[in-house]
């Protein structure tokens, strides 16, 4: 009774139903971060009220937030809202746009100071210092600093370290932020503003944006291929920008690109529920590459497991002055 079957079931694949052949499409999901808050290119130094530029590229990015309606986590350097180590308020009102927005907001350590440098003492210290404006200013509507973001994605030298400073957080109440979907966008801001500063050739600055959106859609791509490589399956990603001039000029470029991947905009705590966050960090090196690569490094993948990463264009990074990335 069984050999009709057989014959007419050549293979599995020839017994499987039409909708079990189609390919399935992965649950594409990011977390999107914005470091350096309230501004990047903000310094702790006069004049006291940022320039009338910066404000208005401040406030283009933060409408653009607002008018994406898709969540975001923001976190900030406090050492932007001083001069001379007094608060200005003006500067403080940037974070309440923020919150204004939608945004949830983070602790970016006070200096964005980097721990590899400093040591760890100082680098806690310098976290506890970077939540004096930002505890009493995230009360006012009911909430607590929950996220961290190391400055330089440097996470620790040791393994003893990275363990300390893990507990330390958890002990104030914070949770590490990684990143997965790495990238050069400063190098891109640098450049952009650069060209702002020497007068705005129109053109530098037009090209600049329309080849900055397919670089960033591009390195989305690596990560996304990136993550099936390793775990199997599209990761739920959490995408590092900075809080600059060229993403607020191209914000809803970047968002339309990402809709147009199939991309749903997540909340970070969302895209951390997923069981690969739980992995062991094992690098130890000098650099802060993505959590993708860290997992990748402690698999000893080959070199050629990370090929394929897209590069800042030499005339981007001729125009920033920067040698390579």
């Amino acid at each position: 009774m069984r050999l009709p079957i057989l014959v007419l079931c050549t293979s599995l694949l020839s017994c499987m139903p039409a909708a079990a052949l189609t390919p399935v499409e992965p649950d594409r999901r990011i977390a999107i971060t914005v470091d350096d808050l309230p501004w990047a290119g903000l310094g702790s130094h006069p004049p006291r009220i940022p320039a009338p530029e910066l404000l208005a590229g401040h406030h283009r990015l933060v409408a653009a937030i607002r008018a994406a309606d898709a969540p975001v986590t923001g976190f900030v350097n406090e050492i932007k809202l001083e001069v001379d180590g007094e608060v200005v308020p003006e500067r403080l009102q940037m974070l309440r746009d923020w919150l204004d927005a939608g945004a949830q907001l983070g602790n970016h350590t006070h200096g964005h100071v980097d721990l590899h440098a400093v040591g760890l003492p100082a680098y806690q210290d310098d976290i506890l210092k970077g939540e004096r404006q930002l505890r009493p200013l995230l009360a006012e509507r009911g909430a607590a600093p929950e996220w961290f973001r190391h400055p330089y994605l440097r996470a620790g030298r040791t393994a003893e370290d990275k363990a300390a400073l893990a507990a330390f957080l958890a002990e104030h109440g914070y949770r590490i932020a990684p990143v997965t979907v790495d990238n050069s966008d400063w190098i891109w801001a640098l450049a952009y503003r650069k060209v702002l500063e020497q007068g705005g050739d129109v053109a530098t600055l037009q090209r600049l944006r329309e080849e900055y959106v397919p670089y960033m859609l591009a390195k989305l791509d690596y990560y996304e291929r990136f993550s099936i490589a390793l775990l199997g399956y599209a990761l739920p990603q959490t995408w590092l920008l900075h809080a600059n001039q060229i993403n607020a000029d191209t914000y809803p470029a970047l968002l339309a690109g990402v809709h147009a991947r199939g991309y749903r905009v997540v909340p970070l705590a969302e895209a951390m529920r997923d069981p690969a966050y739980a992995r062991a960090d094992a690098y130890t090196g000098r650099w802060g590459p993505s959590w993708l690569h860290r997992w990748a490094i402690g698999e000893d993948k080959p070199p050629e497991f990370f090929a394929g990463e897209p590069r800042t264009p030499r005339w981007v990074l001729d125009l920033a002055g920067i040698d390579s990335e």
